[in-house]
């Protein structure tokens, strides 16, 4: 639930900031809340509640295709997902949808982007920490995930493109895509609604994984809040031009408490425990699959480390640490 609220508070002043005078368009919203496990939003301008309707439920099932196919923790009738895959890869290649081919070969390429900060196979070590959290009481034990660990070598996940087939080299292997799925989707959102004309003016949000379609019907671009988790004031406010992605990584989005302290859902892939830098790191890309990825690298490693990686990759981020410092990269366009 606290995930949330946050994503509905960073999108309370987007929508603030959105209006626009032209008669011609009106500015329609719906919100869903049972893909990808968390609050997601379709923004649009449009010529009628009609025309809005037709277009995002046909986006809507898109997105609810993408959603169950890269499902870890749910079986779904006559569908060859994620979570049938961790299942069952370990005993033969299993033939899967080339959208299933398409993400995971993007995972292998993560993990290079981010020295194996974000490891699509790690899912061995995040399972546990998922059921942990579920439960609230107890941290689990050092040697659990220790153990969990040796069972995370990206190299044993086989992907046969031609024959568009998964297999692990070992059985104990798990996939975990979430540090990867949302913006790899926002990716094909925004494809598909340039390339079909859907609509020259929208934000996409997928758990707070922000999209921006086109500009504003002024030609103004879009302002986008960060949330401060701190206060009910924002950290920045930024603009958004067309194609413009951004994604925050928090310890307040999604956590659980032992003993007074708080622990959130990133893990360091050094400690195996969740990561401690910061409180929060939003990167600003056109790429909105590598604002996902690098949201979560940057998140876990210190700030020098994540100024080099951002300057390699071109991309802007915003870190708010745990004294509440602000640091930017000086290309982030900032509105007043």
């Amino acid at each position: 639930m606290k995930k949330i609220v946050s994503i509905v508070l960073s999108f309370t002043l987007l929508f603030t900031l959105f209006g626009c005078s032209n008669s011609k368009y009106t500015k329609f919203s719906k919100s869903f809340l049972n893909l990808f496990d968390t609050a997601s939003s379709i923004t649009a301008y449009d010529t009628s509640q009609t025309e809005f309707n037709k277009k995002y439920n046909k986006l809507y099932s898109i997105i609810k295709g993408y959603s169950e196919l890269y499902d870890i923790y749910n079986d779904y009738d006559n569908i060859v997902n994620l979570k049938y895959i961790n299942d069952n890869a370990y005993k033969k290649p299993v033939k899967v949808d080339k959208r299933i081919i398409e993400l995971l070969t993007y995972g292998k390429k993560a993990y290079k982007i981010t020295n194996g900060y974000v490891n699509i196979a790690m899912g061995s070590v995040l399972s546990i920490w998922h059921d942990y959290r579920e439960k609230g009481e107890s941290l689990p034990p050092k040697s659990m995930l220790t153990k969990a660990s040796e069972h995370t070598d990206i190299n044993n996940l086989i992907i046969d493109k031609e024959n568009s087939t998964i297999f692990f080299n070992d059985k104990e292997l798990k996939l975990d895509v979430g540090a990867i799925t949302k913006g790899f989707v926002c990716n094909k959102i925004y494809k598909y609604i340039t390339q079909n004309n859907v609509w020259q003016s929208a934000v996409i949000s997928l758990g707070g994984n922000i999209v921006t379609i086109g500009n504003k019907p002024d030609k103004n671009d879009f302002v986008i809040g960060i949330e401060n988790p701190n206060s009910n004031e924002y950290l920045d406010k930024i603009y958004a031009d067309d194609n413009t992605s951004v994604v925050t990584s928090g310890s307040y989005q999604r956590y659980y408490t032992v003993d007074g302290k708080d622990y959130c859902h990133i893990i360091d892939k050094n400690t195996l425990y969740p990561a401690n830098y910061f409180k929060s790191v939003t990167v600003i890309s056109s790429d909105s699959a590598l604002a996902d990825t690098l949201s979560t690298a940057l998140f876990c490693m210190d700030l020098n480390a994540g100024m080099k990686l951002a300057e390699k990759y071109n991309i802007q981020a915003i870190w708010l640490d745990k004294n509440d410092k602000i640091t930017k990269t000086d290309g982030v366009k900032s509105a007043k």
